[in-house]
């Protein structure tokens, strides 16, 4: 744990120089990551619809206003993207049964076998860059992530 007397110090500056240095470049990686996962799956859908499928397939079901606050986008975004993947049949829309004015949007199973892929591929990419690593090293980039995501 980094004191406050040694989070002064310039290697522990250096450190989280360093780190911040490789956050963006995480970053930067994870949007060509999504860029070409959507490429994948049809040319002309864009990275954030590529993004509302991947949530809607894990929750199993959203609606617009969901994932608008989610994804902090505006709804004529939302909309926009939820008709092209409509269009491209990789999600379901049906009237909510408590609600008529809200849609449920439900993933295709054309959509769950696409992105179990690109899942499986993206675990094996991982697998691979880590194999290095030792189990205690994995966990403690886990612990570093699940703090940073925490913040």
């Amino acid at each position: 744990m980094i004191t406050s007397d040694a989070a002064a110090s310039p290697d522990v500056e250096s450190a989280l120089g360093d780190l911040q240095t490789h956050l963006n470049l995480i970053f930067a990686r994870t949007r060509t990551l999504w860029r070409e996962s959507a490429a994948r799956i049809d040319p002309e859908l864009q990275v954030s619809g590529y993004k509302l499928l991947a949530f809607i397939e894990r929750a199993g079901t959203a609606n617009a206003h969901e994932l608008a606050d989610r994804f902090e986008l505006d709804k004529s975004v939302i909309s926009r993207q939820v008709r092209m993947l409509e269009e491209l049949g990789l999600i379901e829309s049906r009237a909510d049964e408590r609600d008529g004015r809200l849609r449920v949007l439900t993933p295709t199973p054309a959509a769950c076998t696409v992105l179990a892929e690109l899942r499986r591929d993206h675990a094996t990419r991982l697998r691979t860059v880590v194999a290095e690593l030792t189990q205690d090293e994995i966990q403690a980039a886990s612990k570093v992530f699940r703090l940073l995501a925490e913040v």
